[in-house]
């Protein structure tokens, strides 16, 4: 006899005897591809934006950053497709890898210039001191540093390389006003290098810069900037050729000061309207059946929660959802309404809230 369980719910908490029913598990969702690829954080993030649908004022600034070399600072609610579209506008473009610097309130400028494993070096040098080989070498020095996401967004390139910091507004106060100069010029020195230029005392090496390899912030083999995994920097000097799109994202949790904000383009998304929110269902979700009772009623239930009641929703929710509800499924008493409180939880309030509250039915349920 079969010891699967015999309805959609593979773990059923009974104490049941171990069965095998994990091995029917279907296909994950489009947005979480993991097991298909060696990247699936970098590849759900490119999916998001081969499939982001960009309203008339996101074309427009984004554009208008392009043109004016700025960079676009993106406000708007948790899920409203912020760091979508700089994947989307990478994919258009053929920018290569979007790099991506995220924020916390220990983040400093530095992070997402650079870093150099100074232990690292330390005990390679004790090590060759030991053994009597030791040579001052600079590009002994470079292999113990990397680009951040930042500082590979500054190397020379014919194109603008793409480049999200997320979360601006979850950084310590003195970050943005860092960023400033970086924003205006376009450059910055990595003091390690730099010094060893400064200190030689060969007149061969004062006249011709110091060259070194770097490693970069590329990780997707996918992309064509995977080649700059590696690159050759002279006199520890980065300047960029092309200044590169980038786009600051923020859930709006606080001010930025004037200063900051007049280099920075400015832009605040908006939750979609019920046309793009199903061209981002049909785009995720194929075989979603628009003429199907149960799901323009869940699309209707979400749009006047969340835009009549004020209901913190994100469209990931609302995918999440349809993904559950529009297979065939045989359910059981309210299970499947009691499932979708659950997943269409208000982002702003405590779960047990709704409790009592149910999305409004079709005729057939």
């Amino acid at each position: 006899m079969s010891n699967l369980p015999e309805d959609w719910k593979l773990f059923q908490g009974n104490n049941r005897e171990p069965h095998d029913a994990i091995d029917t598990l279907p296909d994950a969702p489009p947005w979480r591809p993991f097991g298909k690829d060696p990247n699936p954080g970098v590849s759900r993030r490119k999916r998001r934006g081969e499939t982001f649908q960009s309203q008339p004022e996101e074309v427009e600034m984004v554009n208008a950053a392009l043109y004016l070399r700025r960079p676009l600072l993106i406000t708007g609610k948790p899920g409203t497709g912020k760091s979508s579209l700089a994947y989307a506008v990478a994919h258009e473009l053929k920018l290569g890898e979007v790099l991506y610097w995220p924020i916390t309130t220990r983040t400093t400028l530095k992070d997402g210039l650079y870093t150099y494993d100074a232990i690292g070096r330390l005990q390679e040098v004790k090590q060759s001191e030991a053994r009597g080989d030791y040579t001052e070498d600079p590009q002994k020095i470079a292999d113990y540093i990397t680009l951040g996401p930042l500082g590979t967004a500054l190397l020379e390139s014919s194109r603008p390389r793409a480049l999200i910091i997320d979360e601006i507004d979850k950084s310590d106060i003195d970050l943005p006003n860092d960023l400033l100069t970086i924003f205006e010029e376009g450059r910055f020195e990595i003091p390690e290098l730099a010094r060893l230029e400064k200190e030689s005392n060969d007149p061969e090496q004062k006249s011709a810069p110091i060259t070194v390899k770097v490693r970069t912030a590329y990780t997707d083999e996918a992309e064509p900037t995977y080649a700059e995994k590696k690159v050759t920097i002279k006199g520890g000097r980065i300047t960029c050729q092309e200044f590169p799109l980038v786009i600051l994202t923020s859930n709006g949790e606080r001010d930025f000061p004037p200063a900051f904000l007049r280099r920075c383009l400015r832009l605040n998304m908006r939750d979609p309207d019920r046309v793009q929110l199903e061209r981002i269902i049909k785009a995720h979700l194929q075989h979603c059946n628009f003429s199907d009772e149960q799901v323009n009623a869940l699309i209707d239930g979400f749009l006047q929660r969340r835009d009549k009641g004020r209901e913190q929703l994100s469209t990931d929710q609302l995918l999440n959802a349809l993904f559950m509800i529009i297979r065939q499924r045989d359910w059981v008493g309210d299970e499947k309404e009691s499932l979708l409180d659950h997943l269409l939880a208000p982002l702003d309030r405590p779960l047990e809230v709704r409790a009592k509250e149910r999305l409004p039915r079709s005729q057939d349920q």
